[in-house]
């Protein structure tokens, strides 16, 4: 049984559609699409030949050895291929910007970063991607942020790169605490001016 973060993930792929799971770990996702009949159209990827032996054996384990494509290679770097979506999860801001830097990406792009979400949403953002659908997910006490993005501009207001575009009310709250509490550690101004964003966002949230 796969995370609530990957269901989330998958829940954003569109159906039939060529898919790239970039840093795929133990092929968890790719596995969870095919047997779901999400897409059979898989490529998965890292950079970690050791890793790479842990997703064939539990592509084995599912007789998908010879159904998802396994590529070793850092990001993009060994990527021929063209896909409609690629995913990219479960790494810091500063590696999933590395990755990006590529002339090969998709017009669409599934990522999830495990911090400094407000670094990756501007950046995107300078790579004219917009985003589509955010998710702000809760798995085993953590929160995840994952956003869909396509090709496209927008112009992003400070409250949506700092707190993202989830639309989630209880995330929000969560956001709320987590800025009282920095602020009382530090008294930094600028904690102060997100908890009064944050009750403004959360006012504005209908039940």
């Amino acid at each position: 049984m796969i995370s609530k973060r990957l269901k989330a993930i998958a829940s954003l792929i569109d159906k039939n559609s060529k898919v790239i799971d970039i840093g795929t770990d133990h092929a968890y996702l790719p596995i969870f699409l095919y047997n779901n009949k999400i897409t059979t159209k898989i490529t998965a990827t890292d950079v970690s030949e050791k890793v790479l032996e842990n997703s064939f054996k539990n592509l084995t384990k599912n007789e998908l050895e010879n159904k998802i494509k396994l590529i070793k290679s850092d990001g993009f770097n060994n990527v021929c291929e063209k896909y409609d979506i690629a995913v990219i999860a479960g790494m810091g801001a500063h590696t999933i910007i590395k990755i990006l830097n590529s002339s090969n990406l998709p017009d669409k792009l599934i990522i999830q970063s495990n911090n400094n979400i407000d670094i990756l949403r501007k950046n995107m953002n300078e790579l004219n991607y917009k985003i589509d659908k955010e998710l702000a997910i809760l798995d085993k006490n953590k929160y995840y942020n994952i956003i869909k993005y396509e090709k496209g501009k927008e112009k992003l207001n400070n409250n949506q790169l700092l707190f993202g575009k989830s639309n989630n009310k209880n995330y929000y709250k969560y956001l709320l605490e987590k800025n009282n509490i920095l602020y009382k550690k530090t008294k930094n101004e600028k904690y102060l001016s997100n908890i009064a964003n944050l009750q403004n966002i959360i006012e504005k949230i209908l039940d």
